[in-house]
């Protein structure tokens, strides 16, 4: 569980820049991603909504296409997405870098502050 009074480089606290990460599905998080470039929690969190609500944005769209069964299947994928929405908001609020299967794995592997993301250059023999 991460120290949710930790201040972000954006001046905010992270868990609250976290939970604001989800606010606005994949757009939020998109904001977070370019604007935070110091804090893990945060653009994990940011990584983590683009990922999970864009997939939802997508399929929803083409299940969009499909007509009546598409259309229900789709109200199916988006109550859904909208408990995970909630679920997600929480947890970051609360400190927890809580990792979904897939969209967690991405956003982990590439949350690295940009400091960090610059290529290796040491010699490691």
């Amino acid at each position: 569980m991460s120290e949710p009074n930790v201040k972000t480089s954006m001046g905010i606290e992270q868990n609250v820049a976290g939970l604001l990460c989800y606010v606005a599905w994949w757009v939020t998080g998109l904001i977070f991603l370019l604007l935070e470039k110091d804090n893990k929690f945060v653009r994990f969190h940011a990584i983590q909504s683009i990922v999970v609500f864009g997939a939802i944005t997508v399929i929803a769209i083409i299940l969009s296409f499909l007509g009546r069964i598409g259309s229900i299947l789709g109200d199916i994928v988006w109550v859904l997405g909208v408990i995970l929405w909630i679920v997600l908001m929480v947890k970051a609020y609360q400190g927890q870098m809580y990792k979904l299967p897939v969209a967690g794995d991405i956003a982990e592997k590439n949350s690295k502050p940009s400091v960090d993301n610059k290529p290796d250059t040491t010699n490691k023999t």
